[in-house]
């Protein structure tokens, strides 16, 4: 393992700025705004690659949802409305917006032309494919400074700290 970084960062400027001013255990002051501060910079990370290749936070969910799925990159309405948690008028204002991009098409279906399933177009896939991949660097880039036993450490106590949390 590295030794400790050099410097000062934005939570040691908060820690310091707090000291004998509010009631909190420093070091779990200390982790707890570090995961905020570095959750904020991977979120402003993932908003430039959307903006990079044209789409909004909606739009790359949705095509998320239908990518994540394999070719042919297929899904009801409900189904994605159900995974977004979204009411069905909401998605079906989303996928008109889509459908109009030529991100994704509605098929009817061949033997109950009730049925629609919603596909993600060669376009969409692409899109999508590109903002995976920007985002992908910027995470990377986050995560370089460590090496590979670091980031398991990390990735392992970051578990154990999720877990107590989802499992209560």
């Amino acid at each position: 393992m590295e030794e400790e970084p050099q410097g000062e960062d934005s939570v040691d400027r908060h820690i310091a700025r707090w000291r004998g001013k509010a009631p909190f255990d420093e070091r779990v002051e200390e982790i707890v705004t570090r995961i905020q501060m570095l959750a904020k910079h991977v979120n402003q990370a993932k908003d430039r690659a959307l903006a990079e290749v044209g789409l909004q936070l909606f739009e790359y969910e949705t095509l998320h949802r239908l990518a994540s799925r394999g070719a042919p990159w297929r899904a009801t309405p409900s189904e994605l409305a159900a995974e977004l948690l979204l009411s069905p008028a909401g998605m079906s204002g989303r996928l008109d917006t889509l459908e109009k991009a030529g991100l994704v098409r509605r098929l009817r279906g061949t033997e109950d032309r009730r049925r629609v399933d919603v596909e993600l177009t060669g376009e969409g896939h692409a899109r999508w494919d590109e903002a995976m991949r920007l985002r992908g660097v910027a995470e990377d880039a986050m995560v370089e400074p460590l090496d590979a036993d670091e980031q398991a450490a990390v990735s392992a106590l970051l578990k154990r700290m999720l877990l107590r949390v989802e499992n209560g």
